[in-house]
């Protein structure tokens, strides 16, 4: 009995890292879309998700325009002039913020080639609610050299 709880522990020890790092979305507040923008510093183009880290500028703003920004068709019901026009930036003052992408097949179905560092680019996303914890945001739509893609499901 023993001997079966070590092997248990051993083999949760060596998977529990990454599951840890990995965050559910319902811990996300899908009421409040934040805006961000800034540079690429590092780039993981891995599943379950890609993940992007970006540097802010300081006085990160929502551009007077973004509500009127063309967006693509996808195939979730998803809202996204009503998210555009509440966006808001975040009160929390990280200059730098990890955003999760979309699992690389639907990033592959959007045709997002992988981003570099050194990319500059904007989101439409989610954090945690209250904006508690890491400064993290689920991307609902990317905005990247010219193109806008909608993450959470695929093209329409």
């Amino acid at each position: 009995m023993q001997r079966r709880h070590f092997f248990a522990l051993a083999a949760t020890s060596l998977v529990a890292p990454g599951v840890r790092a990995h965050h559910g979305w319902s811990s996300f507040d899908a009421e409040r879309p934040i805006y961000l923008e800034g540079k690429v510093l590092s780039s993981r183009w891995q599943n379950p998700h890609a993940e992007l880290v970006i540097e802010l500028p300081a006085d990160l703003k929502v551009p007077a325009d973004l509500a009127q920004r063309a967006l693509p068709a996808q195939s979730a019901a998803v809202d996204g002039k009503a998210l555009l026009a509440r966006a808001v930036v975040p009160t929390r003052k990280d200059r730098r913020w990890e955003l999760e992408l979309a699992p690389l097949t639907r990033m592959s179905a959007w045709s997002v080639e992988e981003i570099k560092p050194g990319t500059t680019l904007s989101a439409i996303g989610f954090t945690f609610k209250d904006e508690k914890g890491e400064a993290v945001m689920r991307v609902e739509y990317l905005f990247v050299g010219g193109k806008t893609y909608g993450l959470r499901s695929s093209p329409a």
